[in-house]
């Protein structure tokens, strides 16, 4: 009758599968289809022989494999119900499977062996070895059968390692065992030394290294030999690459030097010299990348071992390692030749291999190899070099191929920099040499139309892709590095003044029209600039040249835009004459009038620069008049040269447009009809003004200082007073100008938070209705979206009057808030002291704040984050109430945007979309409030545990994996101050825990560790109303729903809900019930756990006991991730103790009891 049953059965169960399988199906007939298969698997009795049926290899592959699914979700779902007998016969019938069951094979279907070796594994997972204590003998047995056998058992081997990680222990001791089982398998035919070689990858990165090194390293010679076998070659080195890479003690890796011996040395390079012999063919290119791993692992073990063994010492064939190891960075393939640079550091500042003659002789080598590394070629979608098809392997774009290889090459100049420390003569030597060719070459722009996407230039200038361009990018790079090392590294005698002073004047010489190769230029003025400090007189040819780069035109007196690559190179030279201002201020003192004569020249024209050029120019002189080191002095140079600014931002038209929003939007040309927007602009010099204003005031603050020498500061005037604690007080020079200037400057802030009222925006016309909205580049950021690798440098900057408004809105504001900013550690009791500074503040920063986009309250938040400290309840109080009401309303808005459409539809059909947009901002803006908080309220200290003698299980805590939040966290004054009223508290509370539950994972880890206990713990002293410790605790106990599937934040609130509820259950019942309410947890557990708290003076538990105990509590309110909440949970019951010896009495007892004992049910 059973089996007419199991017939019956079969037939449906095939029928169902092939309409599963069936494209042509219709998802009605396969849902009934899958559901049938599913509810049979859990509630037939019979699947163990309907599983046995199916799975023979009569039926069709499909079939089998289902039957063989069903078999394996029997021993991982039911096997804890089945009878022993029911257990032996399942056993016995897959092992029969496994011996008899299966095709021949090459004829075998991949997807059948996985699930028979998955059915092998869950049964060793359950019963091995207790009960099952013949599992390898059996293995053993079934290998010797066949070709096909022998494969499996390299499966299960290698699945019950990956499943068993727990089990290692185990393994170990059955190494030998197994070990002979693989060594089978490797001497079998192709398919199953592949097999075999995947399984030895996966045990030889735990096993004992003595099985690895054993009979004189009998395994890595023989996968050495393995390295010249086509076929077998990958296999063979991944498990070398594994066995080289083995961390440990030293004295079990010192066997591994062995492969520095001639024999494997020679197998290694054949292998190579083959792979890279017959062209580029995927499989011997991958190949070729594991070589290199052995050979750049091989390196970092003889940095790990030589020196700290005294008989290790270097080896013979060190220098043919070198070479071999040279041989991959030269070649074409940029991941190759990336992949030797972290290894080639290794070496060279290894303490004895960094003076080996070996090593010393291959730097020149190296560095001629890195100057064609240096230079960016290999584009995957180009043909102009040989690194391009190897670059098509490796990379799926441009965009992807260009941040590889910025980054590689930033890894390469601190190699260089380590080289050019162990011999910087040969090192400058080539980078001047490199230099002079530049400068005598011939510019080559390219083909035309070479990048359509980057163009050529106008003029037939150089594009980004062009041949003298990637050069002189290069060689700029080569030089920079090693002068900057070369100055660190040499003795101020042994300096190659009278070279590099050569050099220097080659350069200033050099004259050059094409934007790109003049940018290189500048940055090697820059480079060989300190050189100048030997030779000061060559100071006013080398400003000289930055001067007439900063107006520099491609074609004089063009009415047309500049284009980018033109800006790029006056911003340049603007920055380089600041940095030499910055970092050489005494040396450029003397030169100061000759600078400010020039400088004043420049700025007498309206025209010639753009504002911000101006601006840094204008930074540059406030750098050196620092160096007066007189206050009256620098307080009168700065009211000259701010002259300028205060006649156009105190005259009256400009008081009347800061203070006017309807005569501001007409001043910056916002209400414009008439006018074509891609050409006519007849306000941007009102824009150009106010930005000029704007600029100079942050530029000026932003650089003027007070000596940092105290006595020096006493001599020059710049010290007032002492505070109470004897801390000097000082006063900046250009307080008086700035303090002048504030009150237009907060007039304008309160003006452009105006422009965002509705009836603001409806007096802005066409285009200019958008004026005030983010940038696109701005979008691009936030929303993450990969940057355009290719900016077009010959085209204009902004096409649009409408690009060039919106950067003004853009920069203005920002700007603002930086002045703001910067204005109290600039001006300190100055600044603080203007009357009426808090009521001004939230008059203009603060107005409007409703209509205010997200991302530019960000730039509020942001600067009041560092700079604000002292500016306590008047203004912090409304708006951090504020900011709580702001944020709330919209994580409310994205909640129910979720519940209504879910989020992944928004992210897969358009990833640009408004909505990502806004959910972006909000996260952001999320973040910027609770540094703003935090900022403010917690003070940043760092727990000190070697002063700090450590506590009862205190050694256990440490030890722990989970990240807690630091203990010795505290309210600073301001904190503490803000705490004291009762509505700024509430707010700050509310928002903290608040933020717990919004759907911002990284401000849930920083408010749980850095600001909630702090919080919590000042208010704890008073009487807290139990409504609101029940609100706080069920909190964190939502945010653990809400982000306990990510172990970082999951600890920090298991942390938080553990001090809160030890803190508080003593006083507030209530915060039981909270508990009660869990999912599935355990009462008497929970009794348990009170009973001890409520009772001190019963033996407390290490702190690390406590909070597991209460995880285990908490467990049902942790979130998991998607793809677990609806897992069908797998029990495995625990076996007997494997190492527990037992009496002998007992055990004889138990034996007589159970006829035998538990280990006789897998008898073979």
């Amino acid at each position: 009758m059973e089996m007419e049953q199991v017939n019956a059965l079969c037939e449906e169960l095939v029928k169902a599968v092939t309409v599963m399988m069936d494209p042509s199906s219709t998802q009605r007939y396969r849902l009934e289809a899958l559901k049938f298969c599913e509810e049979f698997k859990e509630k037939c009795p019979i699947c163990v022989p309907c599983g046995l049926r199916l799975a023979e290899k009569t039926q069709i592959a499909i079939v089998r494999h289902f039957g063989l699914q069903i078999l394996e979700h029997v021993v991982k779902f039911r096997w804890n119900n089945m009878s022993r007998l029911e257990k032996v016969y399942l056993k016995n019938s897959v092992m029969e499977l496994i011996a008899n069951g299966t095709l021949n094979i090459l004829e075998e279907e991949n997807h059948i062996k996985d699930v028979l070796s998955r059915i092998v594994v869950e049964m060793i997972k359950r019963e091995w070895p207790q009960h099952w204590p013949d599992m390898l003998m059996e293995l053993d047995t079934l290998s010797r059968q066949g070709e096909t056998q022998r494969e499996l058992v390299m499966f299960i081997l290698l699945r019950e390692l990956q499943a068993s990680w727990g089990y290692r222990e185990t393994l170990s001791q059955k190494d030998q065992k197994i070990k002979k089982l693989i060594f089978r398998g490797a001497q079998a035919n192709c398919r199953v030394s592949i097999a075999a070689l995947n399984t030895l990858a996966g045990y030889i990165d735990w096993v004992s290294v003595n099985h690895i090194t054993a009979e004189n390293c009998k395994l890595l010679e023989i996968l050495c030999l393995l390295l010249n076998e086509q076929e077998l070659q990958l296999g063979a080195a991944e498990c070398l690459l594994i066995a080289v890479s083995r961390k440990g003690k030293l004295e079990d890796r010192k066997p591994l030097m062995i492969l520095f011996g001639d024999v494997a040395m020679h197998y290694i390079l054949s292998a190579a010299q083959t792979a890279d012999g017959g062209g580029l063919v995927e499989k011997h290119y991958l190949f070729l990348k594991r070589l290199c791993q052995v050979l750049c692992a091989l390196g970092n073990q003889l940095c790990a071992l030589l020196g700290l063994d005294s008989n290790i010492q270097t080896p013979e064939n060190f220098g043919k390692y070198l070479e071999s190891f040279l041989a991959f960075t030269t070649h074409p393939s940029q991941f190759l030749r990336s992949s030797t640079q972290m290894t080639w550091g290794a070496l060279f500042r290894h303490e004895i291999l960094s003076r080996d003659p070996l090593l010393l002789a291959i730097i020149p080598k190296y560095l001629r190899a890195s100057m064609t590394n240096l230079v960016k070629m290999g584009f995957p979608s180009k043909t102009d070099s040989p690194s391009c098809e190897y670059s098509r392997f490796d990379f799926d774009s441009d965009e992807d191929f260009n941040a590889f290889f910025n980054s590689s090459r930033a890894q390469q100049g601190e190699v260089m920099r380590l080289v050019c420390r162990l011999d910087p003569k040969t090192s400058f030597q080539m980078a001047a040499e490199w230099l002079k060719y530049q400068l005598s070459a011939s510019i080559d722009t390219g083909p035309v139309n070479s990048c359509p996407t980057a163009g050529t230039g106008e003029g037939g200038f150089c594009s980004i892709f062009s041949s003298s361009f990637v050069q002189w990018e290069a060689m700029t790079f080569f030089l920079e590095s090693v002068i900057n090392q070369m100055f660190r590294t040499l003795e101020k005698e042994e300096v190659p003044v009278n070279d590099g002073i050569e050099l220097l004047q080659m350069v200033l010489n050099f004259e050059m029209k094409d934007p790109l190769i003049l940018s290189c230029v500048l940055t090697n003025v820059s480079a060989l600039f300190p050189f100048v400090t030997y030779k000061p007189e060559f100071l006013p040819q080398v400003f000289s040249k930055l001067f007439s780069s900063v107006t520099f035109e491609t074609v004089e007196e063009s009415k047309a835009p500049r284009t980018r690559a033109v800006r790029n190179v006056r911003r340049h030279a603007c920055s380089s004459i600041i940095k030499m201002c910055r970092d050489y201020p005494e040396l450029v003192l003397p030169n100061f009038d000759m600078l400010y004569s020039h400088v004043k020249q420049l700025l007498s024209n309206e025209l010639l620069l753009t504002q911000m050029e101006k601006c840094a120019l204008m930074e540059a002189l406030v750098l050196i008049s620092n160096q007066f080191k007189n206050y009256e002095r620098q307080k009168l140079f700065l009211e000259e040269l701010m002259a300028p600014v205060v006649s156009i931002w105190l005259s009256e038209e400009m008081c009347r447009v800061l203070s006017d929003v309807d005569a501001f939007i007409s001043y910056v040309g916002a209400d414009l009809k008439s006018c074509d927007p891609a050409v006519e602009d007849p306000c941007g010099l009102n824009r150009a003004r106010m930005s000029f204003c704007v600029y100079s005031i942050l530029g000026v603050m932003k650089r003027t200082c007070w000596p940092s020498d105290l006595e020096e500061a006493k001599a020059g005037g710049f010290v007032v007073g002492y505070t109470p604690s004897g801390n000097p007080i000082f006063r900046n020079p250009c307080t008086e100008q700035i303090l002048k200037l504030l009150d237009n400057l907060l007039a304008l802030v309160r003006t452009h938070n105006t422009l965002y009222t509705p009836e603001m925006l409806a007096k802005m016309t066409e285009p200019f209705t958008k004026a005030l909205d983010m940038l696109e580049s701005e979008k691009t950021a936030i929303l993450g979206l990969p940057q355009p690798l290719l900016e077009l440098n010959d085209h204009p900057v902004y096409k649009t009057i409408l690009e060039r408004m919106q950067r003004f809105f853009s920069t203005l504001y920002e700007n603002c808030f930086h002045i703001l900013g910067k204005a109290g550690p600039s001006m300190q009791q100055d600044f603080y002291t203007v009357e009426d500074l808090a009521t001004q503040l939230l008059g203009s920063a603060f107005v409007n704040l409703n209509n205010i986009p997200d991302f530019r309250l960000r730039s509020v938040l942001h600067i009041l984050s560092k700079h604000y400290e002292a500016l306590v309840s008047p203004i912090l109080g409304p708006l951090f109430t504020y900011l709580h009401m702001r944020l709330s309303q919209k994580w409310q808005v994205i909640t129910q945007r979720s519940q209504l459409c879910g989020e992944d539809e928004i992210v897969e059909d358009n990833p640009e979309s408004q909505e990502m947009l806004e959910e972006q901002l909000v996260r952001m803006l999320t973040r910027e409030v609770m540094d703003l908080i935090t900022a403010c309220c917690v003070s940043k200290k760092t727990a000190d545990h070697n002063t700090t003698p450590a506590a009862d299980g205190d050694d256990e805590e440490m030890m722990a994996t989970e990240v807690t939040p630091s203990s010795v966290a505290e309210l600073t004054d301001l904190g503490k101050c803000l705490m004291k009223h009762e509505d700024v508290c509430t707010a700050l509370l509310i928002t903290a825990f608040n933020s717990l539950t919004w759907k911002d994972t990284l401000s849930c880890q920083r408010t749980t560790t850095q600001l909630c206990w702090p919080l919590l713990k000042q208010v704890m002293t008073g009487t807290l109303l139990a409504d609101a410790v029940t609100w706080l605790f069920t909190s964190v106990l939502k945010g653990l729903q809400m982000h306990g599937q990510h172990d970082g934040c999951m600890a920090s609130l298991v942390h938080l809900a553990f001090q809160i509820y030890e803190a508080l259950r003593p006083r507030y019942l209530e915060i039981r019930a909270v508990m009660e309410q869990i999912p599935e947890i355990q009462k008497d557990s929970l009794d348990q756990f009170d009973c001890k708290l409520l009772n001190p003076p019963l033996q407390r538990a290490p702190d690390k006991r406590r909070k597991d105990h209460f995880k285990r509590l908490i467990a049902g309110c942790i979130g998991k991730p998607l793809g677990e909440q609806f897992r069908k949970e797998v029990h495995i019951k625990n076996l007997p103790s494997l190492f527990k010896k037992a009496k002998p009495m007992l055990e004889t007892e138990v034996l007589d009891s159970e006829g035998g004992g538990l280990a006789t049910i897998f008898e073979p």
